[in-house]
């Protein structure tokens, strides 16, 4: 059986991971629990080469997997359920929707106005392949 596929975050704080509710996820995310399904954006210099190898997985049958480091030092995984990049002044911005279960997730309310919604955000994740 082949290996799975990791995108691996190697330096940078922990991800922010976004709670969406948009309904065409829902399908991507059936199962037993009831799960969330999150969004982090990361910055790479590879991103059409990290989406087409979530595709090439997804097509074959496989998961992809989020690896990162939480805040605790420990290193977590979440199961990626969708990918897409954007190009960016500083590179590529990978965006991932990952599978969260819902012990696992916390919610922080922020209200703060942003008037750069259409820039991508800095998140200074750097990621290997």
């Amino acid at each position: 059986m082949p290996e799975e596929e990791k995108i691996t975050i190697i330096e940078g704080p922990p991800p922010t991971f976004e709670i969406v509710g948009d309904t065409w996820l829902l399908g991507l995310v059936e199962g037993p629990a009831a799960p969330q399904v999150a969004l982090c954006r990361l910055r790479t210099s590879n991103g059409p080469a990290l989406v087409e190898r979530c595709y090439r997985a997804w097509r074959d049958g496989q998961a992809v997997q989020l690896e990162y480091r939480a805040d605790d030092g420990l290193t977590q995984q979440a199961p990626v359920v969708a990918a897409r990049w954007v190009d960016a002044q500083e590179g590529h911005v990978l965006t991932l929707w990952v599978r969260m279960d819902a012990d696992d997730v916390e919610i922080e309310v922020d209200f703060e106005a942003d008037d750069d919604d259409d820039e991508p955000e800095d998140t200074g994740f750097d990621l290997t392949t």
